[in-house]
């Protein structure tokens, strides 16, 4: 009989919640600090941007967002092959010292490139840091009940940073220059470094060495594309990518554009993909243990083109507001079980390369995304522009269903044969 991962733990140990175990419960807190200051920065970058450039501070944030993809996309695979032999804790302290170091000299910049280097330099930093923690809550969660609860928990707290950053921001504004904010999120990222060094984590699982530079930083990436169900992955990267980039750069066009709203009523569309996510977040602990993943994330990527081909013919407030929660709970299905897929592809010394690739190649799909959903929309028009999205995403889940085949509940007998060839 095939036995899940975590069959061997105790039923006492199944009832408990991942926020009961202390080191998860640090790391955790230590996220939540570290997104809300990365959110605040968010909002202080652009201020930074218009005092730099003036009225071409898009053209500023444009291409500092641009860097951003670009250092995601290149950076965690080359990280992740340096840092293979750091534990994970000193890994993961330096990185966040290194942010909290970069985001404080920004009040300092004078010039546009400064801006850019600094850009570079933070998010090189977040493109270590962000597989390696992910890869570490795996291993300190291997009960997969209870890994499933920490993913509903990481999707909620990325969520509420969205809806919540803002707010944070404009509180602080109305006591501190925009500077005050950048150091904020200085101190967010020492907080979360300290809460870190207080745990005590696994130690790091070393892989095999590989022969040479190059194919330690592509290990990771050569493993991911080898698994079907993580090909399957991918090719529901793009439909999240087409759904998501909809839905941040689009959302003000159709709102204040399409619709003639208010500008307040940007925030409450975003709002509502925001809540459908959160919702579905919620359930899925529960609805994992009845439904496949491969059936949850088949269905949120469905959701995701229907919700495109609705964004389509939308034409009133009410029914924006309807398609945009179904976009989030779709984002929310896709999204929050893919943890599930990389920590049972791979040993924990396989992890790190695993949650780089996946940081690595989901990136890549929203660095197209992005400009495609915004010229696309501009060029022909949003309703042209959601279907054409729409037809992609069918697209991409058509690709994940051929590529990952339904075998058992967990695909565990499909990838025991897969790693015996």
């Amino acid at each position: 009989m095939l036995t899940r991962p975590g069959d061997a733990v105790s039923a006492a140990a199944r009832k408990r919640g991942a926020l009961a175990h202390p080191t998860y419960r640090r790391l955790f807190g230590a996220q939540v600090v570290a997104l809300a200051g990365t959110g605040v920065t968010t909002v202080a970058l652009t201020l930074l941007a218009f005092d730099l450039a003036g009225e071409d501070a898009g053209v500023v944030l444009g291409v500092a967002l641009a860097l951003k993809m670009v250092v995601y996309v290149f950076g965690a695979p080359l990280i992740a092959a340096v840092a293979v032999r750091v534990a994970p804790r000193r890994l993961l302290v330096s990185l966040d010292v290194a942010r909290a170091g970069v985001v404080s000299a920004m009040p300092f910049v004078t010039e546009v490139w400064h801006v850019y280097a600094l850009i570079v330099l933070v998010n090189l930093c977040a493109a270590g840091f962000t597989p390696a923690f992910q890869a570490t809550i795996a291993d300190v969660l291997p009960e997969e009940r209870t890994y499933t609860q920490a993913l509903s928990l990481s999707r909620l707290a990325y969520e509420l940073e969205s809806l919540s950053s803002p707010l944070l921001a404009a509180a602080l504004l109305a006591v501190a220059s925009y500077d005050g904010l950048f150091a904020v999120n200085g101190v967010a990222f020492l907080c979360s470094a300290v809460l870190v060094l207080s745990t005590t984590l696994p130690a790091r699982a070393v892989a095999p060495g590989e022969a040479s530079w190059r194919s330690r930083v592509t290990a990771g990436l050569r493993r991911y594309l080898a698994t079907p169900r993580l090909r399957g992955l991918l090719a529901l990267n793009v439909a999240v990518a087409a759904g998501g980039a909809t839905v941040i750069v689009n959302t003000v066009v159709y709102v204040r554009e399409e619709l003639g709203r208010e500008a307040s009523d940007v925030a409450w569309t975003l709002a509502a993909s925001g809540a459908g996510a959160m919702l579905a977040a919620l359930a899925l602990p529960r609805v994992l243990e009845h439904v496949r993943d491969r059936t949850v994330m088949l269905s949120g990527g469905t959701l995701l083109a229907l919700g495109l081909a609705l964004a389509a013919i939308a034409g009133t407030f009410g029914s924006l507001l309807a398609v945009w929660f179904v976009l989030g709970v779709g984002l929310a299905l896709v999204q929050t079980p893919g943890g599930r897929l990389l920590q049972r592809s791979g040993s924990r010394a396989d992890r790190p390369g695993l949650f780089a690739a996946q940081f690595s190649l989901s990136h890549a799909c929203w660095l197209a995304a992005y400009p495609l959903a915004g010229v696309l929309g501009a060029v022909l028009g949003l309703a042209t522009t959601a279907l054409l999205l729409a037809v992609l995403a069918v697209g991409a889940v058509a690709v994940a269903a051929v590529v990952w085949r339904p075998m058992t509940r967990d695909g565990s007998a499909y990838d025991a044969a897969e790693f015996a060839s």
